[in-house]
């Protein structure tokens, strides 16, 4: 995943911006990024991403750039898709802070 690909596609939200506003902001917990337009408050789906990103950006993972996502851009988008589907469906919940949804970009259930 390249900075200036998005990472929450409801509010269109890149890598980069989340990262300067971590950098920044120094926000305590990964739920405050939701501060840097909007991101995470829409769909769920970027919601595990954000809080991996937090950690990486504070420190509590050691990683010298983030890597929120192995895939490309493209995999991202079209995961998240299958996600929005499934919520629609109603055969997934919507991710809530916390969760534990994987962001592997693997389905391994």
């Amino acid at each position: 995943m390249e900075l200036d690909d998005k990472v929450c596609y409801c509010f269109r939200v890149s890598k980069r911006k989340l990262i300067n506003f971590t950098r920044q902001t120094q926000p305590s917990r990964p739920s405050q990024l939701s501060e840097c337009f909007g991101a995470g408050t829409g769909c769920g789906w970027c919601i595990p991403f954000l809080i991996r990103l937090h950690e990486e950006v504070m420190g509590q993972i050691e990683k010298t750039e983030p890597q929120l996502f192995e895939g490309s851009a493209e995999d991202y988008e079209q995961l998240r898709a299958q996600y929005r589907d499934q919520i629609k469906s109603g055969s997934q919940q919507k991710n809530q802070h916390g969760g534990e949804a994987s962001t592997s970009g693997t389905d391994d259930e």
